[in-house]
């Protein structure tokens, strides 16, 4: 069943791939078929097979030769690690149903930011409503705390957008990052807020340190900074739990 799930997460990751990449530009998820990014050739079952098809082509479309970007074959396999670890830990439980769900979300989330600078609402607004709506079966939150994680996580990250603003006069994070921690917040509760914006704070600095030294362009440099809000988010939520309580016995010693 790990292996099922593995395939069904590459399969998944295939289809996240085309959300990536048409859901920001505004194009129908519906039709047309697969195709080249690049030269519109409509792919055939053959040269859709989630990762096969890439390595076999070479990264490489079959019609034009120009180069399928790398993201197509990281997604697939991301996302099926993804879920043949959601099914390793939970088995087929309700909770592997909340695993694949932020999963899902965090994996759509952070690579659409990453390629578009753009988070789209359908998945934080939605992912809101559906950490809120799958507490009972996520051991992290009662309702009530998932409640209160969103209302934490929006509200820091809206706080520190605004004071930003005021001193800089210019916007330092998006309304799509602010409504991401108001999400991760829904499946992880205070705890993981509190975690999620540690993580994403040190890998965000790193990460900025070196596009700023590559762009030359000083703190004008712009990154999407949810992929490490997602990163910081996938870490709470897997082991929030023992973080935080060895962090609590570390203060105690």
């Amino acid at each position: 069943m790990i292996w099922v799930s593995a395939l069904l997460g590459a399969i998944m990751g295939s289809f996240f791939n085309m959300l990536i990449y048409r859901l920001p530009r505004g194009l129908s998820i519906i039709k047309p078929r697969s195709m080249c990014p690049a030269c519109g050739h409509r792919l055939t079952w053959t040269e859709n097979i989630p990762v096969v098809s890439y390595l076999l082509l070479k990264g490489r479309c079959k019609n034009c030769g120009k180069r399928i970007p790398f993201r197509y074959l990281v997604v697939e396999i991301i996302t099926s690690a993804a879920y043949a670890y959601a099914y390793w830990r939970s088995g087929l439980s309700p909770l592997y149903l909340v695993d694949l769900i932020f999963f899902s979300l965090l994996i759509l989330i952070a690579f659409t930011d990453l390629e578009t600078y753009l988070i789209p609402d359908v998945y934080s607004i939605g992912g809101i409503f559906a950490g809120l709506a799958l507490s009972g079966p996520n051991p992290l939150v009662s309702w009530k705390g998932a409640v209160v994680g969103v209302i934490l996580g929006g509200s820091i990250f809206a706080g520190i957008a605004y004071a930003y603003a005021r001193i800089r006069k210019q916007e330092g994070l998006g309304g799509g990052d602010i409504k991401l921690l108001a999400m991760i917040g829904a499946f992880t509760g205070c705890k993981g807020i509190i975690i999620t914006i540690f993580i994403s704070a040190v890998t965000g600095l790193l990460a900025g340190f070196i596009a700023i030294w590559k762009s030359k362009k000083g703190l004008q440099t712009m990154i999407p900074y949810g992929p490490f809000l997602a990163t910081g988010g996938f870490i709470a939520y897997i082991w929030g739990n023992r973080i935080m309580d060895w962090y609590i016995r570390s203060l105690s010693t």
